[in-house]
């Protein structure tokens, strides 16, 4: 695997990354040797947190992790890894087989449901008109992180959702 270390507030030391090379290094066996993973390792308010990137055709892995160690917050993401690729594998390997080992597509799926998700449960509610402002309002009235709702300007469904630090997204349609 190829690494892309960077930094965001932190000098990335040798120490950094001979961590990362030996943490993230126990990924080879899931990736062909020509796989990039880009790491970056960033301080805020003294957390430190580390989010890893690996892109496939079709398909992105990724995760972060923050604590108040980075060492312990790069042992943290090598498992999340792991578990993601665990549990999509048959779905991830439809598409990017050019970057996963044989092996790992070959070792026997130990009771995991082919498509590895299931749906428990449907909702259905009415699509309201509202303004992103007002679609705001309302999912922090009904305590949701996300609410779904038609633009009131553009007569096209969109989504608001509440980001962290207390800040929200919008997803609109592409056109």
């Amino acid at each position: 695997m190829r690494y892309i270390i960077s930094g965001k507030n932190i000098t990335v030391t040798d120490e950094l990354k001979e961590a990362i090379y030996k943490k993230l290094g126990k990924l080879e066996k899931f990736f062909t040797p020509d796989t990039k993973v880009y790491v970056t390792l960033s301080v805020q308010k003294q957390r430190q947190k580390i989010e890893v990137t690996i892109p496939l055709k079709g398909h992105t892995i990724r995760a972060e992790q923050e604590s108040d160690d980075m060492y312990v917050s790069i042992d943290l993401v090598e498992e999340i890894i792991v578990r993601q690729l665990r549990k999509y594998k048959t779905r991830i390997a439809r598409k990017s087989r050019q970057n996963l080992q044989q092996a790992f597509l070959e070792e026997e799926a130990a009771g995991e449901d082919e498509r590895g998700i299931s749906i428990v449960r449907t909702k259905k509610f009415a699509v309201k008109p509202l303004t992103p402002e007002d679609a705001c309002v309302e999912m922090e009235l009904l305590g949701h992180n996300f609410f779904v709702f038609r633009n009131i300007d553009t007569d096209e469904v969109n989504v608001v959702y509440k980001r962290k630090e207390n800040t929200y997204g919008l997803i609109e349609p592409e056109d």
